[in-house]
């Protein structure tokens, strides 16, 4: 999997009906810069509204997934958000200018041929994943349906289908690597019984549903009659199931588990509302829109529940997001003023920034000299000096601003820090930076414990 965030190099438009509101639209995929996530944008209806690809803003799950924010309604997410997991593309503004995506062939193989031509780009933020603690289940007796995510340091899943149908057997299809995506499930498309055609149709959907875009598979043997009324249903001069192999017109099936894969890919795109990667391994026993829906729930609960408690952890392997190099450029703080090694973690709202404490640091020599610890002011002056980071991240031109600490407040020491100790200081929003006022809280952690503490205020002043 991608470490590195990534987005598109170029706007890429396709254009096509919707399967359940039978409308045509046009569906542009824009570049979007880091951590800005997956959103949707209705271009057809007053004030442009964006819609972010999340499961709290999920309305409908019949026989689809629809989402509805900020008055923006989008029917039938599911297969544009599997091609955006399976490209692990994780910026991205998708612009319509109709009610829903383009059913295209029923699958999403033409959207990620889209975003292969847009050209995926890596962007210099790390990926924001959230790896599970703890096994999450969701069941429904009744239905036999059954779906866990069990913690895993990587992505897969595995799905199995059950119909009772004598023409589809029980089916199996597993995701072992994200990579599989493009060419072992992205071209399997969306199936349903002959049975639930009129149904679905009276119910004011599939009204874009055609041979062509969907698998439509047969429950029992059908009379002349019956497949008459069939083929006025669906707008067809003429349609036929053969015995033998049981789908309407013969249609060609790209693999005998199709089926399996495509609810695979369905489980894909519904958890791609959680709102970040996950690194999990997923179980699917029957999966629907519906379950998968209440599985990304869930787990979204245990993210905001982890998060909200969560202990930085440095990984020297990974790459840093602002070396100590760009940390000179942006803060004016120089020896021995400098206080932070490398920034490991960046978004809107957050920052995290390492020191490695030595025996060398200048203060040594007068502070505790016979029983060296970091003075807390230092350790303060740190943690602002990483906050500092995080507000020259809201302008475009961070070059120009000088960073001030103008309050401290509720400021706490917890443990001493001594030589060889490595600082991890995370300092994070209180509320939205105003006029170039930030609030915000920092900790500092050694070890996992938090060593120091405080409410922080910065004031964002440009350079004269």
């Amino acid at each position: 999997m991608n470490n590195k965030q990534h987005t598109i190099s170029k706007s890429v438009t396709l254009s096509g009906v919707g399967l359940h509101t039978g409308v045509t639209a046009n569906m542009t995929f824009l570049p979007a810069p880091a951590n800005h996530g997956i959103k949707f944008q209705r271009t057809d209806l007053p004030d442009q509204p964006i819609a972010d690809a999340d499961v709290d803003y999920v309305v409908d799950t019949s026989r689809g997934t629809t989402i509805e924010h900020n008055g923006a309604r989008i029917n039938t997410v599911e297969h544009v958000l599997a091609a955006m997991v399976g490209m692990e593309i994780d910026n991205i503004l998708i612009q319509l200018d109709g009610p829903e995506p383009p059913i295209m062939d029923g699958s999403s193989i033409k959207f990620v041929e889209a975003l292969e031509e847009a050209i995926p780009l890596e962007q210099e933020a790390h990926r924001k994943f959230f790896e599970l603690p703890e096994e999450v289940r969701f069941k429904d007796l009744d239905k036999g349906i059954e779906l866990a995510a069990l913690p895993l340091n990587d992505y897969r899943i595995a799905v199995m289908v059950d119909y009772n149908s004598k023409f589809l057997s029980s089916q199996h299809a597993n995701l072992t690597h994200v990579s599989q995506f493009k060419e072992q499930f992205a071209m399997c498309r969306t199936f349903c019984f002959v049975h639930e055609l009129e149904v679905l149709y009276k119910a004011g959907l599939i009204q874009g549903g055609d041979l062509s875009n969907a698998i439509v598979i047969a429950d029992r043997d059908y009379s002349e009659k019956e497949l008459s009324h069939l083929s006025e249903v669906l707008g067809k001069p003429k349609v036929s199931i053969s015995k033998e192999v049981g789908i309407l017109n013969n249609t060609n099936l790209h693999y005998n588990n199709e089926m399996a894969r495509h609810k695979l890919l369905d489980v894909m795109g519904d958890l791609a509302l959680v709102g970040r990667p996950i690194k999990a391994q997923i179980l699917a026993s029957r999966p629907g829109h519906a379950s998968n829906v209440e599985l990304a729930k869930k787990i979204k609960k245990l993210m905001l529940e982890t998060e909200k408690n969560k202990v930085p952890v440095y990984d020297p392997k990974q790459p840093p997001i602002c070396s100590h190099e760009r940390i000179y450029e942006l803060l004016p703080h120089r020896y021995p003023f400098q206080m932070i090694d490398k920034i490991t973690y960046l978004d809107e709202n957050s920052v995290i920034g390492i020191k490695n404490v030595t025996m060398n640091e200048s203060y040594f020599m007068g502070h505790f000299p016979n029983n060296p610890v970091m003075p807390g002011v230092m350790q303060v002056e740190a943690m602002a000096q990483t906050g500092g980071i995080l507000v020259l991240s809201s302008v475009p031109d961070p070059e120009n601003y000088w960073p001030y600490l103008v309050g401290i407040e509720n400021c706490r020491f917890r443990k001493s820090v001594i030589p060889g100790d490595t600082v991890i200081f995370r300092c994070e929003l209180i509320s939205p930076i105003r006029r170039g006022i930030a609030k915000m809280t920092g900790k500092a952690y050694v070890a996992g414990q938090v060593v120091c503490e405080a409410e922080m205020t910065a004031s964002l002043v440009r350079k004269s």
